[in-house]
């Protein structure tokens, strides 16, 4: 039964070779029992709450693969409820894979017939996609290029089977054009696609179903979507008898002469999400209160790296001058965790020295980038961030043994140990100015307060793009 993504818990996510497996593994076991007929009767059962009520037909884009056959089964059922059923399919029966060979024939068989093209001006109550899922290798062009662009400019809603055609599985990009879906149906795993790059824009709202695959007997994942904090995500109660001291003196440098903002948001940031106490090390030393968050306490940054911190935070607002360089080294050296972002991060890229003292902290590390930031660290262009961006990530991880959140739609957070999440919540609003530092202030504020690394990194992202709830309870 399909379980909306929004209700899971950290559930699993598979690669397309997991997938694969997943299959041969079912097949081996159950020779008797295709999963296809379950893939197929799972969307015609959502497509009848999808549908609108205007009594149009339902148009059905069949693939040549495995995804086209789960279209035909589902088209097959639907048409059995009494809906009109238009499919647009030019595959060839004899090169189908055998279970979407069966498909085509008891579609044919039950008296459906196939367009070869989508009829001109005619009107929808939906579209189902079966064009291309998992297997997808290639990019779209040709006949299936203009289908999913009439699609796409259909006034109705449009559910796509296991992935939206011409999204990656694995890295969310774009195969030349994609179907935009209003929502997703995707079978036996959840695929990172969906959730980062451009999956968030082309699945919708996403949907799983296992269907009736034992969730013990898929193999172990590294990944996880990050769809509500767990347990280890929270803070404990305070106690009534407690004071600051007990929550963490959070230390922030930033801040040079124009760019004061951004470690302001940083230390605000910090003090919302709990931190005992914040002292920010702003290079501009005009700048000694803040008047909107007077509870923020200044201090010359070299002094500030020789107090004692319980987590340090440099590169808000920093700059990349000699002075900013000297105060990076010694934060390197810090015996606290510490959370590089922004400058701190393009002063690491550029300098060898200053990536060899990083990854030798015994402390834990935690790094910020977004994209850019990312491709400067390991010598790549922003592109080939984006085409990757999991792998991206776990190369920083391993690279700087680091917990990694690089950021973006669908932020992945890397674990220095392989694991990563891929988060869920957050939007396009956050694409602004001091967003990032807001995030950096409140992963010092939950470190200091006592959460693990990788799971204050984890809680933060995740609270960053939610509505402002609090971490306690």
């Amino acid at each position: 039964m399909p379980v909306a993504l929004r209700t899971l818990v950290s559930p699993p996510l598979f690669l397309a070779a997991d997938i694969r497996a997943i299959d041969r593994q079912w097949a081996a076991a159950h020779p008797a029992t295709s999963l296809m007929a379950r893939a197929g009767a799972a969307p015609a059962d959502l497509a009848g709450t999808l549908a609108s009520e205007s009594g149009e037909p339902v148009l059905v884009l069949a693939g040549p693969g495995n995804n086209g056959g789960d279209a035909l089964v589902t088209a097959r059922l639907l048409a059995a409820q009494g809906f009109r059923v238009n499919v647009v399919s030019r595959s060839d029966p004899a090169r189908l894979p055998p279970d979407a060979a069966r498909a085509w024939a008891a579609w044919r068989e039950s008296g459906g017939t196939l367009l070869a093209d989508i009829p001109p001006s005619r009107r929808y109550s939906l579209v189902i996609d079966g064009l291309f899922g998992v297997g997808l290798q290639r990019d779209i062009n040709g006949d299936e290029a203009r289908w999913i662009a009439q699609a796409n400019a259909l006034n109705c809603p449009r559910l796509a089977l296991d992935m939206p055609s011409g999204l990656d599985s694995d890295s969310g990009r774009i195969r030349g054009c994609a179907l935009h879906a209003d929502h997703t149906l995707t079978f036996l795993g959840l695929k990172p696609g969906l959730l980062t790059a451009d999956g968030p824009d082309c699945a919708g709202a996403v949907h799983l179903d296992l269907l009736g695959v034992d969730p013990a007997s898929l193999p172990v994942s590294p990944g996880i979507a990050l769809t509500q904090l767990e347990k280890r995500h929270c803070l404990p109660p305070r106690a009534r008898n407690s004071h600051k001291g007990q929550f963490g003196h959070v230390g922030i440098v930033g801040g040079a002469a124009g760019m004061v903002g951004a470690c302001l948001i940083a230390g605000r940031a910090a003090l919302q999400q709990g931190a005992g106490s914040v002292t920010l090390g702003v290079l501009d030393e005009r700048i000694v209160v803040d008047y909107f968050e007077p509870r923020l306490m200044f201090a010359v940054p070299e002094n500030l790296l020789n107090a004692h911190l319980d987590v340090l935070a440099i590169g808000p607002g920093l700059g990349q001058g000699t002075r900013a360089h000297a105060l990076l080294q010694a934060a390197l050296a810090a015996s606290c965790p510490l959370v590089l972002d922004a400058d701190a991060l393009n002063l690491l890229a550029g300098d060898p020295d200053l990536a060899r003292q990083a990854t030798r902290r015994s402390a834990p590390t935690l790094l910020t980038p977004h994209p850019g930031e990312a491709a400067r660290l390991l010598g790549m262009h922003n592109t080939d961030i984006q085409a990757s961006r999991i792998e991206a990530a776990q190369r920083l991880g391993t690279q700087y043994h680091a917990h990694v959140a690089l950021k973006g739609a669908g932020t992945v957070i890397a674990h220095p140990d392989g694991r990563y999440a891929l988060n869920t919540s957050g939007g396009p609003w956050l694409a602004q100015a001091g967003s990032g530092d807001r995030l950096t202030g409140m992963i010092a504020a939950l470190l200091g307060q006592g959460l693990a690394a990788g799971d204050a990194l984890e809680a933060a992202v995740w609270l960053h793009g939610h509505a402002p709830l609090g971490l306690r309870g």
